[in-house]
């Protein structure tokens, strides 16, 4: 036990103490804010940007129904034929030109309607033309039937159901792809810090084989206590770095944020602009007061205590079996290039568990993919914590599920090291022989 102690010591402090390691734990911060800042600030440019779409109307039937408003200008013009209404529009470098003929029917003068412009034009501005076309073929259709434009005001109004629980309690639109995208950031972060900090593991073990400084230190102690004082000291230094990286991106944003005033709904209504997949899986809540509070009364009902205790449980058990695995990697092989024929299958489960964990948690929290993933060890760390921001109990993770799936990472753990802590005895000490999957399973029959 002592002398695991010294070699978690030892490898902590030749992280900690390397300068890139301090040159990245201080700039990296600075970075991070940097780029949110340049978001903000191409952001607001992006947006300032009005796009102006001229009107040659030639018909009566679509007068007064294109209106400017935000980043689209509509500029009728008047009195000139189309061929000089497009040379006009090209010259003075203008977005579009928006034709609508004369005809005789309202169908018919939209059906040869045409919007030109130099370049494809922009999804956002056709479906906002194409919006006001629709209306107005509604309109006409319905008045057709004899219903009034009265009327049609009162049939066109948007609904939206009432949602309650069993309870009485006010259910809100969207709140459980919120909590999912909350669980996914953790999980997220999980993923990350494996592919980060599993790498230096690996790295590590490399640098002491191809050095044989490894063959001095495996003489006064075992190799799977070097092994485990490896991963544990490298995580604490990496766990030192991140509380560090977390803190003072904080607190610089924050800084950043009071200087240049910056607001950050510039980066919502960015969001919102055109056909956002992320933003149509969780909806923007309302702007009414009433609602805001809701939400952020749901919000603050997340188990936090549970979500962040288990989100270091679930880290800790995760970080600890992959870098198990890229620690016996490192002791297989005599160079880095030697590692990416293993490293895809290592950082395939984490991909899978983001990827499909997403699209599984968004539609179906509780459904057969989104439970088996969760339970599963390779991607339970990422895939759980998406889906216990809803609680465990009754509405959230069953508790059977959320106690399984901690067994099932703990075995696989210590299964995992044992596998892992057989190929490093041998490969350890292995030199010039580039090794193979078949070679693997021969020395954990050793």
């Amino acid at each position: 036990m002592h002398k695991l102690k010294l070699i978690i010591k030892r490898e902590y402090l030749a992280k900690v103490r390397n300068k890139s390691f301090v040159v990245m734990t201080f700039l990296s911060p600075i970075l991070l804010v940097g780029m949110v800042m340049l978001i903000v600030f191409l952001t607001k440019v992006n947006d300032n940007e009005t796009r102006v779409i001229m009107v040659l109307n030639e018909s009566d039937y679509f007068s007064n129904a294109f209106h400017s408003s935000g980043n689209v200008s509509f500029v009728p013009y008047n009195a000139i034929d189309l061929e000089s209404a497009k040379d006009s529009t090209l010259k003075m470098g203008i977005y579009g030109l928006l034709y609508i003929p004369q005809a005789e029917t309202l169908e018919a003068t939209a059906n040869h309607a045409t919007f030109y412009s130099k370049d494809n034009p922009v999804g956002s501005i056709l479906d906002r033309v194409e919006r006001i076309f629709q209306n107005r073929l509604q309109q006409g259709r319905l008045q057709d039937l004899g219903v009034s434009a009265k009327d049609f005001a009162a049939v066109s109004e948007s609904f939206e159901v009432k949602t309650s629980t069993f309870e009485g309690a006010r259910s809100l639109k969207g709140i459980n792809e919120v909590k999912a995208v909350i669980g996914g950031l953790f999980g997220y972060l999980i993923m990350m810090f494996i592919i980060i900090y599993g790498g230096f593991v690996m790295r590590s073990v490399i640098e002491e084989k191809t050095s044989r400084i490894i063959e001095v230190i495996i003489s006064s102690v075992k190799p799977f206590q070097l092994m485990l004082g490896k991963i544990i000291g490298t995580s604490l230094a990496g766990i030192t770095q991140f509380v560090i990286w977390i803190l003072s991106a904080s607190f610089l944003l924050l800084v950043a944020m009071f200087l240049f005033d910056v607001d950050m709904a510039a980066l919502r209504g960015a969001s919102t602009e055109g056909n956002n997949p992320v933003m149509q899986m969780a909806p923007i809540p309302s702007s009414n007061f009433s609602d805001v509070q809701l939400y952020a009364q749901e919000l603050m009902q997340i188990p936090w205590v549970l979500l962040i205790s288990s989100f270091l449980l679930y880290f800790m058990m995760g970080y600890l079996i992959y870098s198990s695995i890229y620690a016996a990697i490192g002791a297989a092989v005599d160079n880095e290039t030697d590692t990416q024929q293993f490293i895809f299958p290592i950082i395939l489960p984490l991909m899978l568990a983001i990827y499909v964990g997403f699209f599984s948690v968004f539609s179906n929290p509780n459904g057969p993919i989104a439970v088996g993933f969760s339970l599963f060890p390779l991607t339970s760390p990422i895939v759980m914590l998406m889906r216990l921001p809803g609680g465990i109990g009754e509405g959230g993770v069953p508790l059977w599920q959320f106690l399984t799936s901690i067994i099932l990472l703990l075995v696989t753990f210590l299964g995992i090291v044992w596998l892992a802590a057989k190929i490093y005895r041998v490969g350890i000490l292995m030199y010039g022989k580039k090794p193979t999957y078949r070679e693997l399973y021969k020395w954990l029959n050793y």
